[in-house]
This record gives structure tokens, sequence and C-alpha cells, in this order.
């Protein structure tokens, strides 16, 4: 054999190797009032750098492209829940919880067997999920849990882009901004939340929304995720607000938060666990390897 033919020999052998290592994955596309997702079912696992697999196939310009990936993974031991989800923001970034992300799961489950009331296990803790209808829309409610307050519920202001932003603060196991102005379509929510999630008083980053309010029972809302940035719907970024505007006075349970990707409804009283109903719909399934 020739070194041409020992070089294309070698180009083979190298071929095989290659292919031999990848793997087929089965990937589901689903989103949540527009915010998208890629659920991939690890409970038997297969991978390990989910960060990595969330940059590539959340990435626009790719194959798929989404908001985040959300990886089912086993249960914790001992817990009644049916699996844990997982979420990875398309920087690759991990978020305690996604209220949208557990709409997709939820109907994920459902459609495998799961039933139609069961729990999902995330960082920010356990979250009770109903199937309130299958068709002609898809309906999932959430308990979202026990809103946390870290300035006690009061107004602050913070410096930024040029201005002086007068916002609340609400964790619902992940970090939220809640900024009520009188007219969102007039916000640069692009520039002003990219300054604001990563503002130096919020070390771990933050979520932020702009609502509007639109009489006692709906807002208008726009969000700059975390990790990803300007998002068509984020599921807890919708009940902060509710809450915010519920704890000021401007709003009555339930309310109607009208996102870019649809409506989601709140309901949340003071000293109980905030609740949140909304569509899921499956995109598409495929394989792929990686």
């Amino acid at each position: 054999m020739g070194r041409l033919g020992s070089i294309r020999t070698a180009i083979r052998a190298a071929s095989s190797l290659v292919s031999a290592a990848l793997r087929e994955l089965a990937v589901t596309k689903m989103h949540g009032t527009h915010n998208d997702f890629i659920v991939i079912d690890e409970r038997a696992p297969q991978l390990s750098d989910y960060a990595g697999l969330a940059r590539r196939l959340c990435d626009r310009a790719g194959e798929i492209g989404a908001d985040g990936l959300l990886v089912l993974t086993a249960p914790p031991a001992g817990s009644d829940a049916l699996a844990t989800m997982r979420i990875f923001n398309a920087d690759g970034s991990e978020a305690e919880t996604c209220g949208n992300g557990i709409r997709c799961v939820a109907k994920y489950l459902a459609e495998r067997g799961a039933g139609d009331r069961f729990t999902i296990a995330t960082l920010a803790g356990p979250i009770k999920v109903e199937i309130l209808a299958h068709a002609p829309e898809f309906e999932v409610r959430a308990d979202i849990g026990l809103p946390a307050f870290p300035q006690g519920g009061l107004a602050e202001t913070i410096e930024a882009d040029g201005a002086t932003w007068t916002y609340r603060s609400v964790s619902l196991g992940n970090p939220h901004i809640v900024i009520f102005v009188d007219d969102v379509a007039a916000v640069d929510v692009a520039r002003t939340g990219a300054v604001l999630a990563t503002h130096r008083r919020f070390p771990d980053g933050t979520n932020v929304h702009f609502a509007q309010t639109h009489g006692r029972a709906e807002l208008i809302v726009r969000h700059y995720e975390r990790g990803v940035g300007i998002t068509q719907s984020c599921g807890t970024g919708a009940v902060a607000c509710a809450v915010a505007a519920i704890l000021a006075g401007t709003a009555d349970s339930p309310v109607t938060v009208r996102v870019p990707g649809g409506r989601l409804r709140v309901a949340w009283t003071k000293g109980t666990s905030a609740t949140m109903s909304g569509p899921a719909e499956t995109v598409f399934e495929r394989t792929i390897e990686v």
C-alpha cells in the first residue's frame, strides 16, 4: 500500500471511531406561550455535559434553537416526584426553576402515562402540576410555591442605563425584579434588561420584567431573562409580576398576564402558594446525533 493509501485508511479508521462515539438522542421541541425548550429524558442517563449541550442545541443559528434545555433526570431519593427537571439556559447556565418549562415537562410526562396530577422536582423544590385540559389546547396548572420578598416586598430604586428605576424583588426559587411602567412598548427591553440583569446589585444575576397594569385583573408584561435575553414569555416572571401587583394593591387575584407569546393566569393570596395556568405545546420530536 502506498503512502496515499495509508493516509486514506487512517482517515477512514478515524471516521469510524468518531461515528462510534456519536450517540442517538431523542429530543422533543416544546413551548409554553412561545417560550421554547428542548426536552431530553435522562432518567436513564446517557450524557453528562448538559451545559455544553444546551449551548449547542439552543443556538438559534443551529439545527434546532431554543430558549433553554430541559433535562429530565431521576427524582430525589425518598421523593414522591416522578422526575427531576433541570433547566439549562441558552448560555449553558443552570436555573433553579422555570414556569413555562414545568408545563412542557408536565405535558411530556402526562402523554407518557403519568396521569393528570403529579409532582416534578426542581432545584427550587417540588412543584405539583395538574392537567386541566388535553384538547383543544393542552393546559396545565402548576403550584409555583410560596413567593419570597428579599426586601420585604417594598419598592426600591436602582440607577441603570442613564435612568432611575423603581422595582420590587420577588423570589420563586429563582430571582426576579418587577418594574411597573406606563407603557411597556416604550421600554428598550433589550438594552435596559441586559444592564439590570447583570447589575452589581444582583451578584447571581436576575430576571427582569417590565409590567403595565390594564385594569385590576390584567397585566401586560415583557421579559428579559437571565442567561437568555428577551423571551416571548417567562412563567415564573409572570407570577412574579402578578404577585408584585397584588402586593402593591394595583391588581386583584386572579390576574391574567399578557405576554408577547400569549396569556397566563396567576392566582395568589398573601401567605399562600401562587398558581399559574397556561398552555403547553409540542412542536416536534426527532432523533439527533450527539
